[in-house]
Formats: structure tokens, sequence, C-alpha cells
């Protein structure tokens, strides 16, 4: 079996990650990418909709962010694996081989949707609350691109969501020595054992998103369920990223950068919240 959850009774005996048309090699995590983003666009129109808004400014945005969002997620990518790249610069283009941040693509969304809304004429706060609804169902779908590469988990573990990977299967770059120490062996085939952390994100994530479409109409000013989302994720993504293997870390540290960036997102979000709700409820008294 290439990939199993063995306490779950979950055999896959052959991991397919790609298509091939004439001769062109399509990846799955790139057409669940696609789907993820597609899907989060459409969520957002149909929240913009539901409030009385114009859905075509969200497609109109929706063009932009897909664009500025993959660079971003690249760069940020690229920045904290510099060693990688600093020696062959084409490879920063190489996308097909992998290396794209969430956190990258968040951050160039935000500034984006900052730079969008001024030129619009739009409130920041006001499409932000109906965008992050569609981000978190783009990351929901998106995390599962990660399990057919075969990256993106966690270590050693003998829990019930055990995920079992054959090991030949698996980048070096994912392995470390707690995963290394705890290799088996079936029938002469080697095999890892790990936390499946792309799993527990988009399950954290779905949870998120049924909690935001519950809150969105007793949110008290606009904004709140952006903060929401950023403090929610944020929470779920401190805890989830201290079990992964493959965490880009802050230079000549072993502090992982977006369980860093996660936890300020989570303290900050918090406040905003609490600030918001305080002057809305000075405003009416």
């Amino acid at each position: 079996m290439d990939v199993s959850f063995p306490h779950l009774g979950i055999y896959i005996k052959h991991l397919v990650n790609h298509i091939d048309i004439f001769g062109f090699r399509i990846a799955f995590y790139g057409i669940i990418i696609a789907l993820g983003m597609l899907a989060g666009i459409n969520m957002a129109c149909a929240d913009a909709k539901r409030r009385g808004q114009n859905p075509e400014v969200y497609l109109d945005f929706a063009m932009y962010a897909i664009i500025f969002s993959i660079i971003g997620a690249r760069t940020y990518y690229v920045i904290f694996e510099w060693d990688m790249y600093k020696d062959d610069l084409l490879q920063i283009f190489n996308l097909r081989a992998g290396g794209l941040a969430i956190y990258g693509g968040v951050i160039a969304a935000v500034i984006t949707l900052i730079v969008f809304t001024k030129v619009k004429k739009q409130s920041f706060f006001s499409m932000a609350d109906s965008g992050v609804l569609g981000l978190i169902l783009g990351q929901i779908i998106g995390r599962w691109g990660n399990f057919f590469n075969a990256e993106a988990f966690g270590g050693y573990t003998d829990s019930l969501f055990a995920l079992r990977y054959r090991l030949d299967i698996v980048g070096t770059g994912m392995l470390n020595n707690d995963v290394l120490s705890h290799v088996m062996e079936t029938d002469g085939v080697k095999y890892i054992q790990v936390h499946p952390t792309f799993l527990y994100e988009s399950c954290w994530n779905l949870a998120l998103l049924i909690f935001m479409l519950w809150y969105r109409k007793r949110k008290k000013f606009d904004g709140e369920v952006f903060f929401i989302y950023l403090g929610g994720y944020g929470l779920g993504r401190m805890i989830i990223e201290g079990l992964r293997t493959d965490s880009l870390l802050l230079p000549h540290t072993n502090i992982a950068v977006s369980q860093l960036l996660a936890g300020i997102c989570f303290v900050v979000s918090i406040i905003c919240v609490i600030i918001g709700r305080k002057r809305v409820k000075n405003a009416t008294e």
C-alpha cells in the first residue's frame, strides 16, 4: 500500500498524484488548489449577494487576489528557504517543484484588498467579512493537495488518525529524526507513520467556517468576521504547526515562522474584537 490510515481501516494501494493530458503532467495539487479558489470565490460572492452587495465587485477583486496571493505565498516560502534557492535563482519560478506558504498568500490578499478598496472606494472591512468566508473554504479544500503530495504531515504517532506513507514516495525534506526513528517494515516495504496535520487543519477550518457562517448574522461591526477568521485560524495553526516536520523557521532559530505569526494574529484579533464590540456598545448607550 502507498498510503493508509491503519487504525481506521483505510488503505490505498496506489496514490496517484497527477494526470497526463497530451503528454503534459497536471498535478492533483494544482487541480485541488484551483477547485478551492473557485469554491472560495463562489462562497464570497454568495455572501456578498446575501448582504445586498454587488458580487461583481468581488469577482473583480478575485482576479487580482489570485495572482498576488500566489506571488505572496511563493515569496514567503522563498524568503524562509533562501538557502535552497540562492545558488539557482531560476528555481524561484519553478512552482511545479512546490513551495507555497499559505500565510504569505493571506498577507498578499489582505494587502491587495486594502489597495483594491481604496481604488474602488469600497469598505475594506465589509469586503473582508465576506472574503474570509471564501478564503477559509479554499483552505479546507486546498489542504488535501498536501495529501496527494505526501507532505505537510507531522511527527510519529500511533493515534487513531495515524497516517502511514510508503517511505519511498515521501520527499526527504519532510523527514526528521523522530519520523525516521519509527520507520516500520512490512513485507520488505518501509513505511513512516505520522500525524496527518493537513487533515487536522482541514477539519479545524471546517469547524471555523461553520462557526463563522453562524456568527455572521450576529456580528456587531464590519470586520468582526474578518478578525474571527484571523484569530480562529491563528489558534488552530499555532497548535497544529507545532506537530509538523517541515515548518519554515526564523533564521538562526528553532522558531516556526507560521506558529509565531499565528500566535500574533490570535492575540491581536481578540483585542480588536473586544475593542470593536466595546465601541459599538458605547455608541448605543
